[in-house]
């Protein structure tokens, strides 16, 4: 039956880092769902099974896979992961290694196998100043370990056609996302990344930036989405400079001067654009987990075939 695994497999592929964002979902599909956070404790430690069948009529709809709720029952482990990638598209090694990670306690920037949110990034947004509206700028943004690992700082650096901008700040990681404020008290610029919640390997990071304009006759706040692609070769980006993308130059083009070649550019053009492409509904903007989903699964099979 297995049921512990299969709800942590179905809160992996949810994108669920609790048991209350698990309990949420099955929400989503049924407003009145039997699913219980406590008594879901229970199942998730193989101590108990849920005895009302409309806990599985709920989780077959949340799944959205063309199969009866009894089969989550039957169904050997193997069969049940196998159903999700292969209807969903879905990386298994990553599905697996997300589902191992979930409920368990993680130091900050580390999950349980040891990868770390510390490294090096090159940052991709959409610039905001009036003189290079509607290009991208790329800046870096490296992320290390000060006095101890319980501190997280973070430094961004964009080099500006009259300036070089770097602002040094600290970063938070939770299950639920990972925050970071660059710029002191004597700083006059600051930013704040509101980003997904780090997942091993951790090859992308995507999310929000918002500050105020840096390059502009006058000051305006603003925000944009960005994506943050972790380099392997740190170094790599120390002699490429950061700035505003020539216009002819695609994301793909850029990051090749790293040494990260996508498989298909022109697809991870298109996959790129589109998430760093603001949508509003009724006012806000916010990005759905499976708008990134796409991007992270991209960039780690390009990280892992590295």
């Amino acid at each position: 039956m297995n049921i512990d695994r299969k709800l942590r497999l179905t809160a992996a592929f949810v994108g669920a880092a609790t048991r209350k964002d698990l309990a949420a979902a099955f929400r989503r599909v049924n407003p009145t769902t039997a699913f219980d956070v406590d008594r879901a404790d229970k199942w998730l430690q193989g101590r108990s099974t849920p005895r009302q069948f409309s806990v599985y009529e709920d989780w077959i709809k949340m799944l959205e896979l063309p199969k009866q709720a009894d089969w989550i029952v039957d169904c050997d482990l193997d069969s049940f992961v196998g159903q999700i990638c292969e209807h969903h598209g879905r990386d298994r090694q990553q599905l697996e290694r997300r589902a191992m990670a979930f409920g368990k306690p993680q130091q900050p920037g580390q999950d349980d196998r040891g990868a770390t949110i510390v490294g090096r990034y090159a940052c991709y947004s959409h610039s905001w100043s009036p003189y290079f509206r509607g290009q991208f700028i790329r800046g870096t943004l490296v992320i290390e370990q000060e006095h101890g690992p319980q501190r997280l700082t973070a430094t961004y650096i964009e080099h500006l056609p009259t300036m070089r901008l770097q602002l040094k700040g600290h970063v938070t990681v939770t299950r639920r996302s990972v925050y970071i404020h660059v710029g002191g008290p004597s700083d006059d610029t600051h930013f704040f990344f509101a980003l997904f919640p780090f997942s091993p390997p951790g090859s992308v990071l995507g999310g929000y930036l918002a500050g105020t304009t840096v390059l502009g006759p006058e000051s305006q706040p603003s925000a944009t989405r960005v994506v943050l692609v972790r380099l392997k070769q740190a170094d790599m980006q120390s002699n490429a400079g950061d700035g505003y993308l020539d216009p002819a130059l695609t994301i793909p083009q850029d990051l090749a001067r790293f040494d990260i070649d996508l498989a298909q550019p022109d697809v991870a053009d298109l996959q790129l654009r589109r998430f760093l492409t603001r949508a509003s509904d009724a006012g806000a903007d916010q990005i759905a987990t499976d708008d990134f989903q796409p991007l992270v699964e991209m960039f780690d099979r390009e990280w892992l075939g590295r």
